[in-house]
């Protein structure tokens, strides 16, 4: 037999198909299961709390549809994902489900919780009334076929499919239950005849139910708090927008927005597509996309993005990308994915998951002839041996509880994802967010990361004796830097910009390649450049040279400035440091993290600036493959590294790290280089990335820990291993109640992560 051929993994196609009916770690796990089986699959995460599967497959080799059609024959639903739709829309509608899936188990268990009431208070009043005891079978009967007939139906789905999960366990432990009580209704004499009272557990099985479907609208109403972070960013894009038309505003759908529309925004209202300023100026709030808390100033020529809120003044812009390209949708679209991605402590729940219900049963056999045993060794008549054991085993089906095991991890995922987008970092995925959590060093690029990563004129120092003011000095350099390309010109000419000085027309403009600039302004003759230009033009630089040596210290670049022949000023260009890298470093080295700067600048401008930010350790002069290879020597020397870059030039070690954080703004979230992307430029997003991971980190392993200790304990006390010393035995109505409260209270803990101050 030949095997299957399998694309390699960046060739394969990615899908994520809705998964419907699935309810515990069990029912994941038998989907992941069958679809990692499927010939030409290279991949596959099933998500409980999405309620989907992402599949990476060969298209050559295996169809999408296939892959329906193979979840269907699990016994759970799936359709294909429709492509027509945003990842904006996708989020609306899974919203709309998540929130009628809640409203229709909350009725049910308000319902079954109702006849669960009565049973119970008929019951005890009317104990030993046959008709009493038809009417308890008839409204069971109406409560297990309908607010319980879900467990049955997915029960049955499941045994068909050789398999089983929590419906199972639901639907043996409440049908025993259900069919014991109907035989000692029908005929109770065979009870009697035995010396056994003919007990019923109707109203047992009723409130079992009750408690089951109040557990499972808790659990779906906490899925739906933890994807509240998903869900306002869905909500931000208005449903519509006013655009110009000729010489008319009209109102239309933001769907039938196009490329090249010119649209207006009014203060206080959302925008409803990305686009470029075209005339106008305003501040917008950008904060729910980039968690910068301060408005935004705009104005002709730069970009908006859908979703935000425009502040004040009125502007028009012309729309750019729109619908799923749109950087709204592509933040939800990033975020979805995340949150669908599994974390790899998930692997250990979903082994015990694989196997857990089939040990569940097969405990409760064991406890059945345990107790059997005993009590007919004990004296007990067989009859009433077998009802006690009877009682026990249901308690041991009913207290078992694979949900908790399956919640404990994404709910974590759903939950930090979420608190991370609203702090401006977006985790792209669960195996992400867990190695965040492990990194030990922090590898900063220079330009762009740590600075600002545009030069800034910083220091103008006139020379001795200079009658000129700084504003006149700095007119006459921008002058004649106006006509030059230089990235050192263009920071002078900015500055000049910013202060409001006026800049005049260059006469006789030359330029000295690596050198610096000359020309003729208002009759002046100007020369700009560095010591060597000077020298070529017979200035004497030494009345400032002790400045511009102090300057060049600093990892400045002193450019001198002579007038008709004489010395006038020296000006230091720089990238200067991010107002809040120092105190980021700062964090991190006190979170225990060593930082490292790595850079391809000169040995002196990076220990500068390093020593500006706090960092100690400096690697200088690289290019990006020596990056990757300092990368690679950390690694080696038992590291777990985080590189932090733009996310271009840095693409190689971004790639090579163990966690590569792309820092930029909200138009650079699709980075694929990266595995976090930051939506500012602020090294804070780092210190909130890894505080966040370790944060979730501990969450996880609380979780696993409660779902795995409640099972370790909650089984065997239901077994009745605590009866023959205390005298402790459960009934199979505390048994559902504790097993409504385990996947409570493991959503619960998970949703903390929402209120946790992360620093």
């Amino acid at each position: 037999m030949t095997a299957t051929p399998v694309a390699p993994h960046d060739a394969a196609e990615r899908i994520v198909i809705p998964v419907s009916g699935m309810t515990c770690a069990a029912c994941q796990a038998r989907v992941q299961r069958t679809l990692a089986k499927t010939p030409g699959v290279v991949d596959a995460a099933v998500n409980l709390m999405m309620g989907n599967a992402t599949v990476a497959y060969d298209p050559s080799a295996v169809s999408a549809d296939a892959l329906v059609e193979t979840i269907r024959r699990t016994g759970y639903g799936a359709e294909l994902p429709r492509a027509e739709r945003s990842a904006v829309e996708e989020q609306a509608a899974r919203d709309e489900e998540t929130a009628a899936e809640f409203r229709a188990l909350r009725a049910k268990a308000i319902a079954s919780g109702v006849a669960g009431a009565i049973a119970m208070l008929v019951s005890m009043a009317f104990m030993t009334s046959s008709v009493v005891r038809w009417a308890l079978l008839a409204i069971t009967a109406i409560v297990m076929a309908g607010p319980g007939r879900h467990f049955y139906v997915r029960a049955w789905a499941a045994l068909r499919h050789r398999s089983a999960d929590m419906n199972t366990l639901v639907a043996l432990g409440t049908g025993a239950a259900f069919l014991y009580s109907v035989i000692a209704t029908v005929v109770p004499g065979l009870f009697v005849s035995h010396g056994v009272a003919a007990d019923v557990y109707y109203e047992a099985v009723i409130i079992i139910i009750a408690l089951v479907l109040t557990g499972n609208a808790f659990e779906a109403r906490a899925k739906r708090d933890t994807a509240a972070a998903l869900r306002a960013l869905a909500t931000l894009q208005p449903p519509s927008a006013r655009i110009v038309r000729g010489d008319a505003e009209i109102d239309v759908p933001v769907e039938r927005v196009r490329a090249g529309d010119v649209v207006l925004v009014r203060p206080g209202e959302r925008l409803p597509v990305d686009g470029v300023v075209v005339s106008g100026a305003s501040a917008v709030d950008e904060s729910m996309l980039t968690g910068e808390s301060m408005p935004v100033p705009k104005a002709a020529g730069d970009r908006v993005i859908g979703g935000t809120l425009n502040a004040t003044g009125a502007f028009r812009y012309r729309a750019t990308t729109l619908g799923a390209d749109s950087v709204l949708a592509r933040i939800v679209q990033l975020m979805r994915d995340a949150q669908g991605s599994r974390a790899p402590i998930q692997a250990l729940a979903d082994r015990i998951s694989a196997i857990f219900v089939p040990t569940v049963v097969a405990i409760s056999l064991v406890t059945f002839a345990a107790w059997l045993v005993a009590l007919h060794a004990g004296g007990a008549s067989s009859a009433e041996a077998a009802v006690r054991a009877f009682a026990a085993a249901v308690a041991v089906l009913i207290i078992a509880c694979p949900c908790a095991m399956g919640l404990a991890v994404p709910t974590a995922v759903m939950v930090a994802t979420g608190k991370g987008a609203e702090l401006g970092v977006l985790i792209k995925g669960g195996e992400a967010l867990q190695r965040a959590g492990d990194v030990t060093t922090v590898v900063l690029d220079k330009t762009g990361t740590v600075t600002e990563g545009a030069p800034t004129v910083t220091d103008l120092v006139p020379a001795p004796g200079e009658t000129r003011s700084a504003d006149e000095l700095l007119a006459l350099a921008a002058s004649v830097e106006r006509a030059s390309e230089h990235p050192l010109a263009d920071a002078i000419v900015r500055r000049a910009r910013e202060r409001g000085v006026a800049v005049a027309e260059v006469e006789s403009f030359a330029s000295a390649t690596g050198r610096g600039a000359t020309g003729v302004v208002d009759g002046t003759g100007v020369v700009v450049g560095n010591a060597a230009l000077m020298a070529e033009w017979a200035v004497d630089v030494a009345p400032l040279g002790a400045d511009a040596d102090r300057l060049a210290a600093d990892g400045r670049t002193p450019v001198f400035l002579a007038v008709d022949g004489r010395l006038a000023a020296v000006l230091a260009v720089a990238d200067p440091i991010r107002p809040t890298s120092r105190d980021a470093v700062a964090r991190l080295r006190a979170m225990g993290l060593d930082v490292v700067l790595l850079t391809g600048d000169t040995e002196r401008t990076a220990r500068a600036v390093a020593r500006a930010a706090g960092i100690e350790r400096v690697v200088a002069g690289v290019l990006p493959d020596g990056k990757v290879a300092e990368v690679r020597r950390l690694q080696g020397e038992g590291r777990v590294v985080a590189m932090v870059g733009d996310g271009v030039n840095d693409a190689p070690a971004l790639a090579q790290a163990d966690v590569g954080v792309a820092i930029g703004t909200g138009t650079d979230v699709a980075v694929e280089a990266a595995d976090v992307a930051l939506m500012r430029a602020d090294l804070h997003g780092v210190v909130h990335a890894i505080a966040l991971s370790r944060r979730t980190m501990r969450t996880m392993r609380q979780n696993l820990f409660w779902a795995f200790a409640y099972n370790v304990v909650g089984i065997p006390v239901a077994a009745g291993v605590l009866y023959p010393a205390l005298g402790i035995l459960l009934s199979p109505v505390i048994a559902s109640a504790a097993m409504a409260f385990s996947s409570v209270s493991v959503v619960s803990n998970s949703l903390r992560l929402r209120r946790a101050r992360i620093e």
